[in-house]
């Protein structure tokens, strides 16, 4: 059933993207409410695992891997638009293949991303990258952000002009607001990804040693 939730969440986020595109005015309000409901779909997929007892290896990868191609369609969709600097997704991108190539070491030593076995080895790292307080804000940034880009495109086309999108993103307060969630969700993807560089440092010895003999 989670594993149908992430399903789901992938399709109605391309959906998403081609109301943003073809009519980012008319069904701007639309296309902000299901985004919100993409991302509210990245808590209930893990709380549907742990209450049917059906949370899995794969299931775990997988829920990753959805908000892997969640955020990065976005990013590099808004880049497009030119909404946000191409560097962004492509920062995002490269970070989220640097992490997932670490974190899949520990895969074969029956390690998860999350959850008991987990390859994070310090209070500070679990606190940034597993904390349920820094996961969810992490969540509402994120989601904050590109609710806001996706009205911001909206208010910055020609036929916006009169419309609530006008009058609502017009005002400063409200576009502050929506900038710095998009500036700090791009920040704590960055923040939360170095730890794990710090936790495959074992990994990655242990590899050397194995192919080396001695790890020099």
């Amino acid at each position: 059933m989670a594993n149908l939730i992430t399903i789901a969440r992938l399709i109605l986020i391309f959906i998403v993207i081609a109301m943003i595109h073809f009519r980012p005015v008319d069904l701007a309000l639309l296309a902000m409410i299901l985004l919100g409901v993409v991302f509210a779909g990245d808590g209930i997929d893990g709380w549907v695992a742990r209450r049917r007892g059906s949370a899995s290896p794969f299931g775990a990868v997988f829920d990753i891997a959805g908000d892997r191609i969640v955020e990065t369609v976005l990013w590099v969709y808004f880049a497009w638009e030119r909404v946000i600097p191409l560097w962004v997704p492509f920062l995002v991108i490269v970070r989220g293949g640097m992490v997932d190539a670490l974190r899949s070491m520990s895969y074969g030593e029956g390690m998860t991303a999350f959850g008991e076995r987990n390859m994070m080895r310090s209070t500070l790292t679990r606190w940034l990258t597993a904390g349920r307080f820094m996961r969810g804000l992490y969540g509402y940034v994120k989601a904050a952000a590109f609710i806001f880009l996706t009205g911001y495109f909206g208010y910055i086309q020609p036929a916006a002009a009169g419309t609530w999108l006008d009058k609502i993103f017009d005002l400063d307060a409200l576009r502050w607001f929506g900038w710095v969630n998009v500036w700090l969700a791009i920040a704590l993807t960055m923040i939360r990804g170095v730890p794990v560089l710090f936790d495959a440092v074992p990994y990655i010895r242990g590899n050397r040693i194995a192919a080396g003999g001695d790890g020099e």
